[in-house]
């Protein structure tokens, strides 16, 4: 039995981690922090814990919280996350940290889309919380990155074609789709029903933050110097992200035996299902689930791979992966309390 808490627990990672750390048996809830329901119990912010869970959420104390906690989830800002870890690293508390303070690697990149980074000696001490990649690594680490939702989606969709060394010259395109729920639980106009339903936009056209992750990744899965356009929509639904991948090929290649490549890749991983050739993924398959499915298909030419991947943004793109991570880290079977 582990001790967990969560900083920053009111959100809707907040709320996605508790739905599984409930019914996980090796769980015990600790603390719960918000700054904005202090004093109240968490199931008057998420609805769905009445009668489940009645923890008081309290104001951030880090040294209350480590005093009795195995491990923190931080679903913090950027910026205000990676300060806070510092902190818990520092008594010997172990991080999973669900922003993206610590998902890149070059601090010079890091600059150039986030700004000056807060505790920037913790960055090479952070793991890339991917099980599909990090695995072993993510078994002794201290603090690992969770990856971004739209991250999750495209790489997985790319890396047994990075891992192959099939891309060819020319620009590996990504279209992405969100549920507004990716935007996080805050006000914002373009998010209000009246204005995001029925309708559709793309948005971070001069650059999405999760770019040179997706980026980082695929080229450390094989491939490198890749040209990489990633464009991200927003789609009138409340969860889940549907990536469009188009990879030009360095070789023509049957739909078999490109899928084969994928099946062999995944064929151990619980949460990726690798479907047959030409049929796409559905987001309702994967919603409220910690699962990715990867469709294959070809052009009509057969000279570009497109790959289309589905994920629930809040579960395989944020808490889901988050609680696969930690049971990886404490040595309990990787899918416990996320089937």
């Amino acid at each position: 039995m582990i001790q967990v808490s969560i900083v920053g627990s009111t959100g809707y990672t907040g709320g996605e981690l508790l739905r599984y750390l409930i019914r996980h048996p090796e769980v015990r809830i600790a603390h719960l922090t918000s700054q904005s329901y202090a004093s109240q119990p968490i199931h008057e912010v998420h609805k769905f814990l009445k009668g489940r869970l009645s923890t008081i959420c309290e104001k951030l104390s880090v040294t209350t919280v480590a005093k009795d906690s195995d491990v923190v989830f931080l679903g913090l800002p950027h910026g205000a996350a990676a300060k806070t870890a510092a902190a818990f690293l520092n008594k010997g508390v172990r991080v999973i940290d669900l922003s993206a303070d610590f998902r890149l690697e070059d601090a010079q990149i890091s600059k150039a889309w986030y700004g000056p980074h807060p505790a920037p000696k913790l960055m090479k001490q952070a793991v890339y919380g991917l099980p599909e990649r990090y695995r072993e690594k993510i078994q002794n680490a201290k603090l690992v990155a969770n990856p971004g939702c739209f991250a999750t989606t495209s790489i997985l969709a790319g890396l047994p074609l990075s891992a192959k060394g099939l891309i060819g010259k020319g620009t590996l395109i990504i279209d992405a789709k969100s549920g507004v729920s990716g935007a996080g639980r805050k006000l914002d106009n373009a998010y209000l029903y009246s204005e995001a339903n029925e309708t559709m936009m793309a948005y971070a056209l001069q650059g999405h933050r999760h770019q040179p992750e997706i980026l980082q990744e695929l080229e450390k899965g094989g491939t490198k110097h890749l040209s990489l356009i990633f464009v991200p929509h927003l789609v009138p639904m409340n969860r889940g992200i549907f990536a469009t991948l188009y990879a030009p090929l360095k070789k023509k290649i049957s739909v078999e035996a490109l899928r084969d490549i994928y099946a062999q890749y995944y064929l151990k991983e619980p949460f990726v299902t690798v479907l047959k050739p030409y049929e796409s993924p559905e987001v309702k398959a994967v919603a409220h689930s910690n699962y990715c499915q990867i469709g294959i298909a070809l052009s009509p030419d057969g000279r570009t791979a497109i790959i289309t991947a589905v994920t629930d943004n809040l579960v395989k793109g944020a808490s889901g992966q988050a609680i696969q991570n930690m049971n990886i880290m404490f040595g309990f079977e990787e899918n416990t309390a996320l089937l």
